[in-house]
């Protein structure tokens, strides 16, 4: 049955683009990480091309390892912080959705809800909290630990974390706000609500001292392929940031997360699952491909073997680039996305040498993605949202604004002459223009 509604879209941010060395691009900004002209325009570009948001990626420490392979590698090394940002894009931009990754196992549930309701009055209606419960030691040392929490424990804390600022949320109810200079009544006290929440984490009294947000409350995404996180996602997540790699496997995850969702009373057409797709389009296959090959030249090997020690955590310095990945350096369990670590151990097994498995990272990074032709790459996206493996693409684009520009200008059009993408925003609000419904708050709810 073929689909009535549209695909969604999202720029996926980091400072240069997706790939390691697109700081090295002769288009890249090499100012960009502390130049907000250069992020204002990656978020003025895809607000006219009519994409839902941005997405700000982000872990809040820098990264540790091979002190050589960090020095060739920007990203994590410096950057804004994330809300500061949308704080300012929020004033800035007019329809594009402002997505923000803030940590569960690092953040105080008050804060975060103040901070993202906040964002979303600023932006009308734009805010979005990406969840995640972090992935990486090097974040722990800063917060009083001494690594990384076990993955349970940080699922536990995260699902409680979601629930209090949720409740929080709720504070005051739609129309609570009576701005009654007559009666000198500021606000109804009967649509005011404290939360008084104490569990197993946390103890909060509440209530928020903000007034419910133009989205009711600000979108939320989640990524990970684990049981919990699909757990996570189908009970509290509205944008899912998927990995599989493959049509079948993401078809198949797509299921399973839609599937689970009316047991938590929850319509599947309120959570859009997006992959994130490393997308290289040129006027012809050659053309696309060349521009592949530039960035791989570009990036120093030592810089893909820091990326998958970290991943795998593997000290991989030394290792020959022109033999088999060692079997014996692969973890049993992955620390951080379950499916990120099937698609590598999928690699791995079917022998590629360790330059070919830093060359495949360098070329897909989440193992997913497109190089070809704006019709290839259509043709691509099209299979993928009629056959419902997804409802839309987070694009990691190699190098920013370049491959944006690249987008825009070559497989837009094209998926617009095919009914796939939206010419004007459907509503003000990244909640309208998703198709989302907007939350019941559970004060009002249990008062009716």
């Amino acid at each position: 049955m073929a689909r009535t509604d549209k695909m969604k879209l999202g720029t996926f941010v980091y400072t240069f683009g997706f790939h390691p060395a697109s700081w090295l691009h002769p288009g890249s900004n090499v100012n960009g990480a502390n130049d907000f002209s250069h992020l204002l325009d990656v978020a003025k570009r895809s607000e006219a091309a009519k994409f839902d948001f941005m997405f700000m990626a982000d872990s809040p420490a820098a990264a540790v390892g091979d002190p050589d392979a960090l020095a060739r590698i920007p990203t994590k090394m410096n950057r804004f912080e994330p809300l500061s940002l949308l704080s300012a894009l929020s004033v800035t931009t007019q329809n594009l959705g402002l997505v923000a990754t803030l940590s569960t196992s690092y953040y105080e549930p008050y804060n975060v809800a103040r901070l993202f309701a906040s964002i979303d009055h600023l932006s009308g209606g734009r805010a979005c909290w990406n969840v995640v419960t972090s992935d990486h030691d090097e974040t722990g040392y800063n917060f009083n630990r001494e690594g990384l929490d076990p993955h349970a424990l940080r699922y536990e804390r995260g699902n409680e974390f979601v629930d209090v600022v949720f409740g929080l949320w709720d504070s005051f109810e739609e129309g609570a706000l009576l701005l009654d200079r007559e009666s000198g009544v500021y606000y109804d006290k009967t649509k005011h609500h404290t939360l008084n929440h104490k569990g197993k984490h946390f103890q909060v009294r509440g209530p928020l001292n903000i007034a419910r947000t133009p989205q009711g409350r600000p979108v939320i995404a989640q990524a990970g392929g684990s049981e919990p996180g699909m757990e996570m996602a189908a009970r509290t997540a509205e944008i899912v940031f998927s990995l599989a790699s493959n049509i079948d496997r993401n078809r198949a995850f797509y299921e399973n997360v839609k599937a689970r969702m009316p047991a938590f009373g929850r319509d599947p057409n309120d959570l859009k699952i997006m992959p994130g797709v490393v997308i290289n389009v040129g006027e012809t296959k050659a053309e696309a491909q060349a521009k592949v090959d530039y960035l791989i030249d570009k990036m120093h090997p030592d810089v893909g073997r820091l990326m998958l020690s970290e991943f795998l955590e593997a000290d991989l310095r030394g290792v020959p680039l022109d033999k088999p990945f060692p079997m014996d350096r692969l973890p049993a369990a992955p620390k951080g996305s379950r499916a990120l670590f099937d698609e590598l151990v999928d690699f791995v097994k079917s022998g590629r040498t360790v330059g070919e498995l830093i060359r495949h990272y360098a070329e897909k990074h989440t193992g997913n993605g497109m190089t070809g032709t704006p019709a290839e790459i259509a043709d691509f996206m099209e299979e993928w949202f009629e056959t419902r493996a997804a409802d839309g693409f987070i694009l990691m684009f190699p190098t920013l604004p370049a491959s944006l520009d690249d987008f825009v200008r070559l497989v837009l059009p094209e998926l617009r002459r095919r009914g796939l993408f939206r010419e004007e925003y459907e509503g003000s609000t990244l909640r309208e223009n998703l198709g989302l419904s907007m939350p019941a708050n559970r004060f009002a709810k249990t008062s009716a």
